[in-house]
This record gives structure tokens, C-alpha cells and sequence, in this order.
């Protein structure tokens, strides 16, 4: 009988590999638009979206090495991966702002 815990951590992965999927088209879709219209809203939007699937993908692989890693690693890891998400969100606030 399958474990209980394989099953949440292949279902945790697929549903951070939706996230991922969900986040880089929302990145190309934001590309695309500022490929056709231009405009310093849409760069700032395209950037944002950008870092912030950076920073999904720094989330999946970071989770996956911290699972062996000290707590102060883990912790640096953990500060790497909130940047990207700083940096995104502060973007889109930005292209919103505008």
C-alpha cells in the first residue's frame, strides 16, 4: 500500500508545477502585450510577472533542498526565494500606480 505522505508530496509537486505553468503564462501574456503596445505600464507589469515566477520557481526548489538542510540554511534560502516575490510585487504595484 502507497503511503499517505508520497501521495500529499507527489500531489504537492503537481499542484507547484500548476502554479509554475499558471505563473510563466501570466509572464508571456504580460510579454506579449507590451511586445504590441508598449508603455511603461505594461514593462513594469511584464517585470513584475517576471520576478514573481522567479520566485515560485526559487519556492519549489528551495523546499525541495532545505528538506536536508540546517535551519540557518533553510532560513537563507527562505530570504533568497521572498526577494524575487518583493521585487515582482513591488513592480506590478508600480505599473499599477502609473
Amino acid at each position: 500500500m502507497v503511503e499517505v505522505s508520497a501521495i500529499a508530496d507527489v500531489l504537492l509537486m503537481g499542484l507547484r508545477l500548476v502554479l509554475f505553468a499558471l505563473a510563466l503564462g501570466l509572464t508571456f501574456i504580460s510579454f506579449q502585450a507590451y511586445n504590441q503596445k508598449g508603455g511603461k505600464r505594461l514593462e513594469s507589469a511584464f517585470i513584475g510577472f517576471a520576478f514573481i515566477s522567479m520566485g515560485v520557481a526559487l519556492t519549489t526548489i528551495s523546499t525541495q533542498i532545505t528538506r536536508e538542510a540546517t535551519a540557518e540554511t533553510a532560513t537563507y534560502f527562505q530570504v533568497a526565494e521572498t526577494i524575487p516575490f518583493i521585487v515582482g510585487f513591488s513592480m506590478l504595484y508600480l505599473s499599477l500606480y502609473r
